[in-house]
């Protein structure tokens, strides 16, 4: 069970804003907390949002100052992750993956990545030979992204997540690493609606 904390007697509770700026997809979202004394810190939750926490009692001027440096910082950090993570390389990884698990047997007409599976890591329409991978992978450690791959591959071959398709996903040697990385990726930015590992 987990427990709310509730504030203190004459404390105030931190206080949330969000705010975008025109023309642009990243959300900051905003915390000021009377707790916080001086600081001000930030994190790219995901692809689309920035959260800063503040102090209270900081000037809304000298708070859009910062904002506006993490911003830019948020800007660089994702057009990096941009220049790693392209369908190029989604495809190279897929065609090793296919032969060396696989011996080569799956068959799909396009494979990239898409901002727009925000409840699930990736998705394959076997019908259409498609695959498509979320975007929130993009930086995930190479044994973690090839488990995914080597998942929706499996869907080429196996439609249900029915014990043959299981079989062929643990084919891949680090599925099990894979798959604990992936729940506590999950814990932390939402849960994922998509079985990435066998039910008992």
């Amino acid at each position: 069970m987990v427990k709310r904390r509730t504030p203190r007697p004459g404390t105030r509770p931190p206080e949330e804003t969000q705010e975008r700026e025109p023309t642009d997809d990243v959300v900051v979202r905003v915390i000021r907390s009377p707790r916080r004394k001086r600081t001000v810190s930030a994190r790219l939750v995901n692809w689309y949002t920035l959260e800063v926490r503040a102090p209270a009692d900081i000037s809304e001027d000298e708070l859009q100052r910062i904002i506006a440096r993490f911003r830019a910082t948020a800007r660089r950090r994702r057009d990096k992750m941009r220049a790693f993570a392209s369908d190029e390389d989604l495809q190279r990884r897929a065609e090793r993956l296919n032969e060396a698990l696989y011996g080569g047997a799956a068959r799909w007409r396009s494979i990239r990545y898409v901002s727009n599976q925000n409840t699930r890591w990736g998705s394959c329409s076997p019908g259409r030979g498609t695959i498509r991978i979320s975007h929130r992978l993009a930086t995930v450690p190479s044994f973690v992204l090839d488990y995914v791959i080597a998942h929706e591959l499996a869907h080429l071959l196996e439609p249900g997540h029915t014990p043959d398709f299981w079989k062929l996903v643990y084919r891949y040697p680090r599925a099990e690493r894979a798959i604990g990385y992936l729940m506590a990726l999950g814990h932390e930015g939402g849960a994922t609606d998509e079985p990435i590992y066998p039910e008992d």
